[in-house]
């Protein structure tokens, strides 16, 4: 439930905010310095601000409980709308844009919340898909298959060790599904209504799931099939959540968890989902390409588009998402560098906007090219643009 009292500032990503110097306490501040320093960069009232607070988030949105009276939201630069439409493509939920109409961040995560809830609440009145385990365990009676080895060794025991399979729900599917509203309880981002629906959907879980801890990869490259594949949207959405939640800095329970959304690592999950969907004919797309560089050292690059027929990588790709006005020298360095290592003659920077000193440049035998797909209009007008700048002689 939202409090009353709590007092909330607001930051824009990448945008420097003051305020002035009674507006935030200095032990908030040292929370803020000590245990978000990734996230938020702050200074400290002196005379080079005026004597007021200044901070800067660095490319995460969301919301931050610095202590449970006082929080951060952080608005993302991106239109409300096609954030939607990245998170729709980044994590497969296929339903956010135009269906869901919200003016924050904060309103988005409540009402995916209250879906998800529902939407296991309705799965719990179907029943809850079961699978078999197996099991071991010493019974009085005989069930499945007795471990004759231990019978013989110790014929005075009159328990048999029987291996069998269960069938049971407390199953990965079900015990991510209860990970998850658990995490939403702590967030302290839903209004009593939809809290309430959290957690009614979670105690209808309680008593057949086991509640365990998951990260979101659990929720990604799942088994699916007739009995259980509702389930797809119910993990793509506790991806979502899962993905975005960071520990509390605090220790207690009772403690709130920050929701904040890694813009750099969303813009490049958009990317790469938005072109494995419109990858043009005769081309082959591949995600998070692996580059070793020795035994200790190792490189994932971003995207390789290549010949489908020759199987040739023709295309490496690079996403930054930055407030940049140029191209960074090291970054360029990089990516001549995954150039070279695949012997590919065609190294590309995606920005979110156009820079005011694009790159196109010949090092040695690779084209060197800064492209935008941005994603301040209607993103799938923006991704054919992207293409046709990358491709200019290859889309009809």
């Amino acid at each position: 439930m939202k409090s009353e009292s709590r007092r909330i500032i607001e930051l824009t990503e990448y945008k420097l905010a003051t305020f002035e110097q009674d507006s935030i306490p200095e032990s908030v501040g040292q929370k803020i310095y000590h245990n978000y320093a990734k996230e938020i960069e702050i200074e400290f009232p002196n005379p080079k601000t005026k004597y007021k607070w200044h901070l800067k988030s660095k490319g995460r949105v969301g919301n931050i409980p610095i202590t449970p009276e006082f929080h951060i939201a952080i608005r993302p630069k991106v239109p409300i709308n096609n954030l939607f439409g990245m998170l729709d493509y980044a994590y497969k939920i296929n339903f956010l844009q135009g269906s869901i109409q919200c003016q924050s961040l904060q309103e988005s995560y409540e009402k995916l919340a209250n879906i998800l809830a529902h939407k296991i609440l309705e799965r719990c009145r179907k029943g809850l898909y079961r699978d078999y385990l197996s099991k071991i365990e010493r019974l009085a009676y005989i069930r499945g298959r007795v471990d004759l080895r231990s019978a013989v060794q110790k014929p005075w025991d009159v328990k048999l060790k029987c291996h069998y399979n269960e069938q049971t729900g407390d199953i990965e599917d079900n015990q991510i599904l209860g990970w998850t509203l658990f995490i939403i309880g702590r967030s302290g981002l839903c209004g009593e209504s939809v809290s309430s629906t959290v957690r009614k959907a979670f105690h209808a879980l309680q008593g057949f799931v086991t509640l365990k801890p998951f990260k979101s990869e659990a929720c990604i490259d799942r088994n699916y099939h007739r009995l259980n594949q509702d389930y797809q949207l119910l993990h793509a959405l506790c991806r979502f959540f899962l993905d975005n939640t960071g520990p509390s800095h605090e220790t207690g329970d009772r403690e709130m968890l920050p929701f904040l959304i890694d813009m750099a690592n969303l813009y490049e999950q958009f990317v790469a989902e938005w072109l494995k969907a419109n990858t043009p004919k005769g081309f082959f797309l591949k995600q998070q390409h692996r580059v070793t560089h020795d035994q200790n050292y190792f490189d994932r690059i971003d995207l390789l588009l290549g010949d489908s027929e020759t199987k040739k990588v023709q295309y490496v790709l690079d996403t930054k998402y930055k407030a940049a006005d140029k191209v960074d020298s090291d970054d360029r360095h990089q990516i001549v560098a995954y150039a070279n290592v695949l012997k590919c003659q065609n190294a590309i920077l995606v920005y979110p906007q156009n820079l005011q000193q694009p790159l196109d440049i010949k090092n040695d035998d690779i084209r060197v090219r800064s492209l935008t797909f941005s994603l301040d209009s209607d993103l799938n007008e923006a991704g054919k643009t992207f293409l046709t700048s990358l491709l200019p002689n290859t889309l009809p």
